[in-house]
């Protein structure tokens, strides 16, 4: 079907409904590349089929890896080994993925060949220098137009490195202990803050190792990754969209299937037991390392809500679906989260737009909003400029809404969940 270019959504009383979310996008890009750097065929079941990790499969294959889609929602990666990557004919297209640029970046700064990391336009704005500094001091010699895409790196032998990163990036993270890998002796990162930690239980399960010390995590070059059959849980940071909206309308019952449940993805349940939800977690089962289970929101009342900066880490891509929270007739505060400013749009400066078009009282600070809803908003027309969770958070807060609200650019959901706008009205009371 044609991408939605606009979305119309009418006011709800409720929300009610028990679905599963697409396989989760950070879990489906580490896989993919691990697979590549594996010997064998790899399946990955429900692998995320959003653009951005269909972006890593394209880059991936070109690189030499055999990639194939078999049933709805698996691929095959046929690897080449550790190190053993080939040239591609061309630059590599990373689309809007931040994290197929950054982590591939990490693998190609240990291949002894030349490559090129182009992405979009709005990938073209986010900064790189974060990844490029510290795969420059293991050896690898990266351009980029003032720190920005597009990349040119010049891998080889690297060495290993200690790094202590002042911003906690999972993807810089990543990078550096995928070049790590490649590079001789240990290499280890150490955290200002905890992130997510997919790439090292991802590396455990294709036979890699990587050893975790309170905030720090290393990995010895050389290891070599070996084929694996594994199964991507639903996305959380997709799940958010459902449980914010059901947290925030009154009478709002949802449930959520054989979604990811990793202590380091999850901090929005307690932010939403703060803001007066009920809310139940249970673990079902675990597959490749990784926690998957169902998950309940019920509306209950609705409070003010501030996240302070210590949070924000462990919460960044869910601000967003957050801010929808002020939608119940409250007020959401964010500190401490300048990233927000460059991401795939200054989501800080999105947001803060977007909420006033739809009736709400909007406050951009230079780290952080503060967003005041309405006991219902007046709707309207909100842009979410090419950003994916901006198009699904507005589509959310829009609910509450008096009259009919249109979100333009509403096709970005396609970077990550193709088929929110087709979902949305089956849950709608």
């Amino acid at each position: 079907m044609p991408p939605v270019v606009s979305a119309t959504i009418t006011p709800a009383r409720r929300i009610v409904g028990r679905l599963s979310v697409p396989g989760d996008k950070s879990i489906s890009h580490r896989y993919a590349i691990l697979a590549a750097l594996a010997e064998g065929r790899s399946e990955l079941s429900n692998y995320a089929p959003g653009a951005d990790c269909r972006s890593t499969l394209a880059c991936v294959g070109r690189l030499g890896a055999d990639v194939r889609d078999t049933s709805a929602g698996s691929v095959t990666v046929l690897g080449r080994g550790l190190g053993r990557l080939r040239s591609a004919d061309g630059p590599l297209d990373a689309g809007n993925s931040g994290t197929t640029i950054r982590l591939l970046s990490g693998v190609l700064a240990g291949h002894p060949f030349t490559s090129t990391l182009v992405g979009d336009e709005s990938l073209s704005r986010r900064p790189m220098r974060r990844v490029m500094a510290p795969l420059a001091e293991m050896g690898a010699s990266i351009e980029a137009v003032d720190g920005h895409a597009p990349l040119t790196i010049r891998g080889g032998r690297l060495h290993a490195i200690d790094f202590r990163p002042t911003t906690p990036s999972a993807q810089v993270k990543s990078a550096v202990l995928l070049a790590g890998l490649h590079a001789d002796g240990t290499t280890r990162v150490v955290e200002p803050s905890a992130t997510r930690d997919h790439t090292e239980r991802a590396l455990a399960e294709f036979g890699g190792r990587a050893v975790v010390d309170g905030l720090a995590v290393s990995v010895d070059g050389g290891q070599r990754l070996h084929a694996q059959a594994l199964a991507i849980p639903g996305d959380f940071s997709s799940a958010a969209f459902w449980l914010v909206a059901a947290a925030m309308l009154p009478g709002s019952h949802v449930t959520i299937d054989d979604v990811g449940l990793n202590p380091t993805r999850v901090a929005l349940l307690d932010v939403l037991r703060r803001f007066g939800a009920a809310v139940s977690a249970a673990t079902t089962s675990t597959s490749a390392g990784e926690p998957r289970g169902t998950i309940i929101v019920e509306a209950r009342d609705a409070r003010a809500i501030e996240i302070l900066p210590g949070e924000v880490p462990a919460l960044i891509d869910e601000l967003p679906a957050i801010a929808a929270l002020a939608a119940g007739g409250t007020e959401v505060v964010v500190r401490g989260a300048a990233e927000l400013r460059v991401k795939e749009s200054d989501r800080i400066a999105t947001l803060a737009r977007g909420f006033r078009a739809l009736g709400f009282e909007a406050d951009e600070a230079a780290d952080g909003f503060a967003i005041r809803g309405a006991a219902r908003p007046s709707g309207g027309v909100a842009d979410a400029h090419g950003d994916h969770r901006m198009a699904m958070a507005f589509a959310v807060a829009a609910l509450a809404a008096e009259r009919p609200s249109r979100i333009d650019g509403a096709d970005a959901v396609a970077i990550s969940y193709p088929g929110f706008f087709d979902i949305l009205p089956r849950l709608v009371q």
